[in-house]
């Protein structure tokens, strides 16, 4: 019995110091500088809209270039879009999950299955490790209607 509590002991050390070497590691990531003026928009929908589902979403890119993840070219990057939630922190790696969905093959465009309701959309451009440039290069946040 003393022996399974020393071992759990030394398991929950290790797991806890392994979460915090990591969150250590997300906030030193080395930001991928972006070009001055460079700008992610949305070419559809527009602000506003009131759609049907599946939806169409269409990313632009001003000021840089579009490169799949891996790749590290200068002045690239590629989209991830956020839907109903706010930008994540621009120092660690982009979440992959239903609300920050990655284009890591370098796409610049999707279609979703949204609910009926309101949403937000905001595209964020990621470089070649899906972490946020430095300045961060991002969309005004939409909001559309799917009927």
């Amino acid at each position: 019995m003393k022996h399974q509590l020393k071992a759990r002991f030394v398991l929950a050390a290790a797991a806890a110091l392994s979460i915090g070497a990591g969150l250590a590691f997300a906030e030193d990531v080395k930001r991928t500088p972006s070009p001055a003026g460079a700008e992610v928009y949305f070419i559809a929908p527009a602000d506003g809209a009131t759609v049907t589902s599946p939806v169409t979403v269409k990313f632009g890119l001003k000021g840089m270039g579009v490169a799949p993840a891996g790749i590290a070219f200068d002045g690239t990057g590629h989209h991830h879009l956020i839907i109903d939630a706010d930008l994540p922190a621009a120092g660690a790696p982009i979440p992959t999950d239903a609300n920050h969905v990655h284009f890591g093959k370098g796409q610049t465009e999707t279609t979703l299955e949204l609910k009926p309701g309101k949403h937000t959309l905001q595209l964020l451009l990621g470089d070649f490790t899906h972490v946020p440039h430095d300045p961060i290069v991002t969309s005004k946040k939409i909001t559309i209607t799917v009927k």
